[in-house]
């Protein structure tokens, strides 16, 4: 359900309702909102609701005074849902106007001015393939492991945190990451994404499944500041034009290694990375704080559309 106080253009498949027999309209609004009307679905392959069916089904609503209180309530908590969303968006664009700037070099943080150097990707460290990790195997152990799809899904930029956990016997045949490599997803819908990488920085014993490309950089290099350095426009757009294939698109390790790196030294990029992961936290911060108040939303729903707890009206 959708709440529109605005004039609208509803779509032939919307049913929309504009008389609510003297009823909130955000209340009412919150009570469909928290129905559930997929076990009135008809059709086969296209699902859909029918308002015939839906008129008959009884509900329960508090006088009108509490109605308002609980719209208010619920009110109150979606527009710190929305201040939360539109602060971490924000966020989100000074951390990619910082990586634009920091990464190239456009702005240079205090106490450093020396020059860059460009260089291969193959000329900063090695390669090596990740292997084994079938999708069945996940959840069969407490191993933590990192599957090529979840590159996509789960990480960005760096490994914060594991999705997947496998068996000691699945390992046997899986690769044992290093702490501080990359990882690249060696295959990909679309050549935009092809080779998206995250730096792993974990002590953790973990290991790396199939589609997956693993790089060592040498000591020249932050790790950190290479996850974030390889998914900025330039290295994307390296990435995409090396990438093979239509309806599965792959890189090779060779494609990866001529990818060109422009890099200041450690020092500088250690500070580099030290500013990005200080937003990255930040941000983190923020939606946790997000999904405790999405949490909280849903428990005020079930307790208060439900009558289990009451509102007093003052």
């Amino acid at each position: 359900a959708h709440y529109v106080e605005t004039d609208y253009w509803p779509h032939n498949t919307a049913l929309y309702a504009t008389d609510f027999h003297g009823n909130d309209v955000r209340f009412v609004f919150y009570k469909l909102d928290f129905t559930d009307f997929t076990r009135h679905n008809t059709g086969g392959a296209q699902q859909s609701l029918n308002r015939n069916f839906i008129a008959p089904i009884l509900t329960q609503l508090p006088p009108l005074p509490e109605q308002k209180r609980i719209a208010q309530v619920l009110g109150d908590v979606d527009a710190l849902i929305q201040k939360l969303e539109a602060l971490i968006a924000k966020k989100r664009d000074i951390k990619q106007a910082a990586m634009q700037e920091l990464l190239t070099g456009k702005r240079r943080l205090p106490g450093f001015s020396g020059p860059w150097e460009t260089k291969k990707l193959g000329e900063l460290g090695t390669f090596a393939k990740g292997t084994g990790i079938k999708k069945d195997d996940v959840g069969s152990g407490s191993i933590p492991c990192i599957r090529y799809g979840e590159i996509y899904t789960h990480h960005h930029d760096v490994v914060r945190r594991f999705n997947s956990f496998i068996s000691e016997e699945v390992a046997k045949s899986a690769y044992c990451l290093q702490c501080d490599s990359i990882l690249f997803a060696g295959s990909g819908e679309t050549k935009e994404e092809i080779g998206k990488a995250i730096a792993f920085v974990h002590k953790t014993v973990a290991y790396a499944g199939g589609d997956i490309i693993v790089f060592k950089p040498n000591e020249s290099c932050n790790v950190l500041t290479m996850g974030y350095l390889l998914n900025t426009p330039s290295c994307v757009k390296q990435k995409a034009s090396r990438g093979q294939g239509d309806a599965i698109v792959h890189i090779s390790v060779t494609a990866l290694s001529l990818i060109q790196l422009s890099l200041p030294e450690k020092k500088e990029q250690t500070a580099i990375a030290q500013v990005l992961s200080d937003m990255d936290n930040e941000l983190a911060q923020l939606k946790t704080r997000l999904d405790k108040t999405r949490d909280l939303k849903a428990g005020l729903m079930q307790q208060l559309l439900t009558g289990k707890i009451r509102l007093g009206v003052v």
